[in-house]
C-alpha cells in the first residue's frame, strides 16, 4: 500500500475509534478494567462514615484527633493485544471482512488505554508469533499500531493461539490485561491448558469475531469452498439439506466448544458478528465485568 493511502485509512480509523473510546468506553473501560491495586494517598482528618478500620492511629495520637488513611487505586495497567493474522481473517461476505473489524476493535481499545495512562502492546500471531510490539503510552504508539494493523503482512497463514498465548506468558512478567481477538479457528487440544496458566497470571479476555456465512450454508447450488490457511478447494452441494445441516452442526459443535474452554478457564468473552455493530457487544462484555469486580 502506498505511503498517502495508508495515512489516509490510519486518519479514518483514528478519527471514528477515537471518538467511540472517548465518548463511549472511557468510564465502562475504567470500571471494567481495574488497576493494580491500591496505594497509600494522604492523612486527613476523620469525617462522619469513615471506616474506623482505616484510623491512623500513630497520627491521631500525635494531634489528639482522629485521622485516617486515604488510598487510591493504582490506576496504570499494562494492556496486550493478541491479534490474530491468519488468512481465514481475509473472509466476509457483507459489508466488512473479520479483519476490519478486528482493526476498529483493536484501535477502539488502544485508544481507551491510553485515554486510561495504561500501556498498550500488540502481539500478531499466526501460526507463529509474526511480531511482538512492546506495551507503550503515548499517540504516536497507537498510531503506530494502526498502521500494522492496517497495512501488516503475514508470513504464514495458519493459526496457533496456543503458541501466542504462550508467548504471552513467558514474554509479559508483570499482571496484565490480555485480549485476544481471533476468529478462534484453531481446535488445538492443548489451548485449554495453554488458556488456563495465562489467565492465572494474566486477566485474559477473549474476543471471537465471525461471519453469518460461517455457521449458515445458503442454498445456491454447486460451491467451491476454499480454506484460506491452507489453499484446499472442496467443492460443496449447497442444495442439500443434508450438507447444509452439517454445515451447521459443525459450527454449533465448534461453539459449545469454545463456550466450555472459555467457562473451564474462567476467562470473560464475547462474539462479535461482522454485520453487527461491535459497540453493543463490546458494552456489554465491560459492564459484565464492572458488576463482577
Amino acid at each position: 500500500m502506498e505511503t498517502s493511502e495508508l495515512l489516509k485509512r490510519v486518519r479514518k480509523i483514528e478519527i471514528k475509534t477515537r471518538g467511540l473510546s472517548r465518548n463511549i468506553f472511557a468510564g465502562e473501560y475504567h470500571s471494567a478494567f481495574k488497576g493494580r491495586g491500591m496505594a497509600f494517598s494522604e492523612v486527613r482528618e476523620y469525617q462522619y462514615g469513615d471506616d474506623i478500620r482505616s484510623i491512623d492511629w500513630n497520627v491521631t495520637a500525635r494531634y489528639n484527633h482522629p485521622y485516617v488513611k486515604i488510598f487510591e487505586e493504582e490506576r496504570e495497567l499494562t494492556v496486550m493485544l493478541l491479534i490474530d493474522v491468519s488468512g481465514s481473517r481475509d473472509f466476509g461476505t457483507f459489508e466488512k471482512m473479520k479483519k476490519n473489524v478486528i482493526t476498529e476493535i483493536s484501535a477502539i481499545l488502544s485508544f481507551s488505554a491510553i485515554q486510561n495512562n495504561d500501556k498498550i502492546g500488540v502481539i500478531f500471531f499466526s501460526d507463529t508469533i509474526e511480531k511482538f510490539i512492546p506495551p507503550k503510552k503515548g499517540k504516536s504508539h497507537i498510531l503506530r499500531i494502526i498502521r500494522e494493523l492496517i497495512d501488516f503482512h503475514p508470513q504464514h497463514t495458519g493459526t496457533d493461539i496456543t503458541e501466542a498465548v504462550r508467548y504471552l506468558t513467558n514474554a509479559i512478567k508483570k499482571k496484565c490485561t490480555a485480549f485476544i481477538i481471533s476468529d478462534f479457528m484453531d481446535d488445538s487440544p492443548r489451548l485449554e491448558m495453554a488458556l488456563s496458566v495465562a489467565n492465572n497470571k494474566h486477566d485474559v479476555v477473549a474476543l471471537k469475531i465471525y461471519d453469518n456465512r460461517e455457521r449458515e450454508l445458503p442454498p445456491i447450488g454447486m460451491v467451491m469452498l476454499r480454506d484460506a490457511e491452507t489453499g484446499k478447494n472442496i467443492w460443496v452441494d449447497s442444495s442439500s439439506r443434508k450438507v447444509r445441516q452439517m454445515y451447521s452442526d459443525y459450527w454449533n459443535r465448534h461453539i459449545t466448544r469454545l463456550d466450555t474452554l472459555f467457562k473451564k478457564s474462567n476467562i470473560d468473552y464475547a462474539s462479535i458478528n461482522t454485520q453487527e455493530d461491535y459497540v453493543k457487544s463490546l458494552m456489554t462484555l465491560f459492564k459484565k465485568r464492572a458488576v463482577k469486580q
